[in-house]
């Protein structure tokens, strides 16, 4: 493990003590946790850090018999910036983190981009991996004909995303508009967000340019391989979705057919889900827990 670079002290207040990198191949892991005990595991997406999970952490914290782990995605919070990014890249770097962290009998929760990326890392360690719970994410390959969001429409204009994304602070500075309550992501949580980007903001636009936009996208041979390992898994699952989410708050039921056993909840949360219903994700996290043999 290596020491993780410091944080100021209004941010570090709100986060777990246990803060450190993990070396896997050309890059470092940032990953934050706290407990001891089955290791449950929370992947964040695009353009927000382990930060996101702060609350839901908060919620499991007096859960005895729980390592509580979040870990930043490469190119985002305190991971390492690479100039390049491919889903198949994410992908292997987290398969490096759950080998190089010997994690056994997981839970691994996901949002956003953390779906594809936790849940394909675990189909290439299938034994690392016990329950699942899913939030608002993208679990398979878009269907033939689609139309991709406005969002990601504009992510692959060449110049004018460039100039929006890299030099306005885009979306980091305006997340509230993707929530349900958008005054669940104030001044406070978008300082959060902004301030690890303030290093270098390449991934929010890259990673929005990882989302297909055809059937010979580079990320959709990945895609199918989550699709694949999902429709297989065994182990105890839970979905848990924002309705009111603009990007995939309609999404909720190709999530299901993949997990016919899941338990689903439904709330009227946005995009960021894990800062408006954060006792819904922990209860989820708890019943997976529940289920899992000793």
């Amino acid at each position: 493990m290596i020491p993780a670079p410091p944080l100021p002290e209004w941010l570090a207040e709100q986060l777990p003590e246990t803060r450190y990198r993990v070396a896997v191949d050309d890059v470092q892991l940032h990953v934050m946790e706290q407990g001891t005990g089955r290791p449950v595991l929370m992947v964040h997406g695009n353009p927000t850090w382990g930060y996101l999970w702060r609350r839901v952490i908060a919620k499991l914290a007096s859960t005895p018999g729980l390592r509580l782990m979040t870990v930043d995605l490469v190119g985002l919070g305190l991971s390492s910036r690479v100039p390049v990014h491919r889903l198949a890249d994410h992908t292997r770097w987290m398969a490096g983190l759950l080998r190089a962290l010997d994690l056994r009998g997981a839970v691994l929760a996901v949002q956003d981009w953390g779906g594809p990326i936790g849940i394909g890392a675990a189909a290439s360690e299938p034994d690392r991996v016990a329950g699942l719970v899913i939030g608002n994410t993208v679990l398979m390959p878009p269907k033939p004909g689609f139309r991709p969001t406005a969002f990601h429409r504009f992510s692959q204009m060449p110049g004018l995303s460039d100039l929006v994304f890299r030099g306005l602070g885009f979306p980091q500075r305006w997340l509230g508009v993707a929530q349900g309550d958008r005054s669940s992501i104030g001044r406070a949580e978008t300082r959060a967000y902004r301030w690890p980007l303030e290093r270098g903001a390449v991934a929010p636009l890259a990673l929005a340019r990882m989302v297909p936009d055809g059937p010979d996208h580079p990320s959709v041979q990945s895609l199918r391989a989550v699709a694949e390992y999902v429709e297989a898994f065994g182990g105890p699952a839970e979905i848990v979705w924002g309705t009111r989410d603009p990007i995939l708050g309609r999404l909720h039921r190709r999530a299901a057919r993949l997990l016919p056993e899941a338990g689903v909840t439904l709330t009227p949360a946005g995009h960021f889900l894990q800062e408006e219903v954060p006792g819904e994700l922990a209860e989820a996290i708890r019943r997976v827990v529940d289920r899992l043999p000793a």
